[in-house]
Parts: structure tokens; C-alpha cells; sequence
């Protein structure tokens, strides 16, 4: 540990998200990765850790975008070691309830949309410098999640107005630790010194442009690729390392 000064005292201050709204998905994870021996809700500086495992790494879990926590996870890496952990749902279920006290959902369907590790970039565009930072690791869980919506009346247009309340961890297919920058090359399906556009990896990697665009920003920002220049309004990337 970087500080035998660590505060580890289950303090609730204003900058902790507290438990009451809290998501399962984020509470079964959190329990998860603190471990045995583990302390979950925990007062470092400022802020409130997700929780620190017995080893003294500070665990927070993030289900959006990185944003909320480039002032913490910064003052979080000044104490101790940090893994942020990021799930992504590989499948979806939408299950909708009449309540949020119904046992049963009204029905039950699953979502189209189908996640993949690229989808890391949603999150980290936000915050590319978060890896920058010593002894900050992401580590991402490729899952199948429930969705738990209820017909409320007070949800986004786009959902007709059905809310979300709830999201649960149904199963994890693998999990991918991202610890070095090194480890992001994961991303980069060319050799060092290959020349490729957005285009280039979007068809390589079978993914869309939008998604290569993003990560090539965020990829950037972290030095792990560079630009050489553009051809026409195409930007072109290498990879140095």
C-alpha cells in the first residue's frame, strides 16, 4: 500500500452514491470483487470507496460512463492501488412489472442490443486520462444482465414512459483485466509501425465506425496509438509499440 494512513472507516459523506439507490448489479459486484475479508463503503479522503479488499485495493464499480469518476478514482490512487469494474451486457433481458413490489413481470423479452468489450469506449471517452493514473486498472465483466422496468409512467419517452428500477447479474462469461497500457493493444489488431484508418479497424475488428472512431480517440488521448496525419479528411493512426 502506498499510505499505512489509509482511511478505511464506513463513514457515509456526500460523495458516496450510499446503498439505498443502489442497483443489484452493482451490489452483487461490489461484494464480489471487495472479497473475504474486505470492507465494502469505505471513507478514503473525500470520497466513499465501493469497498477495498483484504489486500488493500480499492474496488469501485461503474455501470456508465467513467465521467463522475475522474476526481475520485484520483484522490483514490494518491492512498492505495484502484480497479474500477465495468460491466457490460453481452445479452440483455427486459423483464416489465406492473409495480416494483410485483413478484412476477407482466412479460418478459430479450433486448436486441448485444454488447462486446469495444463497448468499454461508451464509458471511457469521458475520461481517457483514468488509466494515465499509477496504479489505476480497469477490468471489464462481459455478463448477461435483467433489466427491471416498471409501468410507471415517469420513464424516458423512448421506453413510453416504462422506468427502470432495477438491474441484475445473471451470469458472467469472462472477465478482461486491463492493468499496463500495454494491455490495451487488445484493441488494435495491426502490427507496430502498420499505418490504418477509423475504416480500416471498424472492418477488421467487425465493428461499427462510430465505435472505431471512439476508440481511437480514447486510444490516443492514452498514447497508445498516434496520428501521422490525414489523407484527405481521414485521419491515419500507428501503432508505435
Amino acid at each position: 500500500m502506498k499510505n499505512d494512513s489509509l482511511p478505511v472507516k464506513q463513514k457515509k459523506t456526500k460523495k458516496s452514491i450510499g446503498t439505498k439507490n443502489e442497483s443489484s448489479l452493482h451490489k452483487t459486484l461490489k461484494h464480489q470483487y471487495t472479497g473475504f475479508g474486505g470492507i465494502s463503503e469505505v471513507e478514503a479522503g473525500e470520497f466513499i470507496a465501493d469497498g477495498i479488499t483484504k489486500a488493500g485495493e480499492y474496488i469501485e464499480v461503474q455501470t456508465g460512463s467513467f465521467a463522475p469518476l475522474k476526481k475520485k478514482v484520483k484522490e483514490l490512487s494518491s492512498f492505495a492501488k484502484v480497479r474500477i469494474i465495468h460491466p457490460i451486457a453481452v445479452k440483455k433481458t427486459i423483464e416489465v412489472y406492473k409495480t416494483t413490489k410485483t413478484k412476477k413481470p407482466l412479460y418478459r423479452r430479450k433486448s436486441p442490443l448485444k454488447g462486446s468489450a469495444w463497448k468499454l469506449f461508451d464509458a471511457l471517452i469521458y475520461a481517457p486520462e483514468l488509466p494515465l493514473l499509477k496504479g489505476v486498472s480497469i477490468e471489464i465483466v462481459l455478463a448477461d444482465i435483467t433489466e427491471k422496468r416498471v409501468k410507471d409512467g415517469k420513464g424516458s419517452w423512448r421506453r413510453k414512459g416504462i422506468s427502470i428500477f432495477d438491474r441484475e447479474l445473471s451470469s458472467i462469461h469472462e472477465s478482461i483485466l486491463f492493468k499496463k497500457l500495454s494491455d490495451y493493444l487488445f484493441f488494435i489488431p495491426f502490427k507496430p509501425g502498420e499505418e490504418f484508418t477509423s475504416s480500416l479497424l471498424s472492418l477488421r475488428a467487425k465493428i461499427k465506425k462510430e465505435t472505431a472512431q471512439k476508440a481511437l480517440y480514447v486510444l490516443t488521448k492514452m498514447k497508445i496509438i498516434n496520428r501521422t496525419g490525414k489523407k484527405g479528411k481521414t485521419w491515419i493512426y500507428i501503432r508505435d509499440r
